[in-house]
């Protein structure tokens, strides 16, 4: 099965993309969201993250207690590098059980933020960065999460500029409202799809 990976930088519209193939039919591995959910649900990482940054990382109810994690991770890029390192197999382990149950699948996409930033790129045959001019980017997320522009720039520094990432793509997705965005995803689907005949 042919594993393609896509990305793009905050307020691009990468999941709205990730919706589009999945209306085609394709499976999508929301690497976020899995990370999330594995935090919860994986005993191996649970036990991992309790050792690490001590029992009360969690409430009785199983919950995470995400105050007592970001005030040990928020500003220590030590402690986040150490998160990172426990979460990220336990989202590795998540996809390879999409990946199983999805198997008569021509390709399975793996949407994640820092799909290059994480290396995880390596681990797709192919990879597609989502892009869009900054300013839109930008009014996008101020309007979607209704935080303000200053705590949206802090964000999009903390990601690896679109340049870089258009050079370690494979394929781009402009979605700067004057492109279609879906005959670019039906055209990229198509190109999987012979892709995915030809392996």
């Amino acid at each position: 099965m042919l594993k393609i990976g896509l990305t793009g930088n905050i307020g691009s519209g990468k999941t709205t993309v990730a919706k589009v193939f999945e209306l085609l039919g394709v499976p999508v591995f929301y690497a976020d969201d899995e990370a999330k959910k594995v935090m919860v649900t994986d005993a191996i990482l649970i036990d991992a993250i309790k050792q690490t940054f001590g029992a009360e990382s969690y409430f009785a109810d199983g919950s995470l207690n995400r105050k007592h994690i970001a005030a040990i991770v928020f500003n220590n890029p030590a402690e986040l590098e150490k998160l990172n390192a426990l979460v990220h197999p336990a989202v590795f382990r998540a996809f390879d059980a999409l990946e199983a149950k999805a198997k008569d699948a021509p390709y399975i996409i793996r949407e994640a933020a820092i799909l290059f930033e994480s290396g995880s790129y390596k681990t797709c045959d192919r990879s597609i960065i989502v892009t869009a001019p900054l300013d839109k980017r930008i009014a996008r997320v101020v309007q979607r999460d209704g935080i303000s522009l200053d705590e949206v720039k802090k964000r999009e520094g903390r990601q690896m500029p679109e340049d870089e990432k258009k050079k370690l793509a494979d394929d781009v997705i402009i979605n700067d409202d004057s492109q279609l965005v879906i005959p670019q995803v039906i055209a990229l689907h198509q190109k999987h799809l012979a892709l995915a005949n030809n392996l």
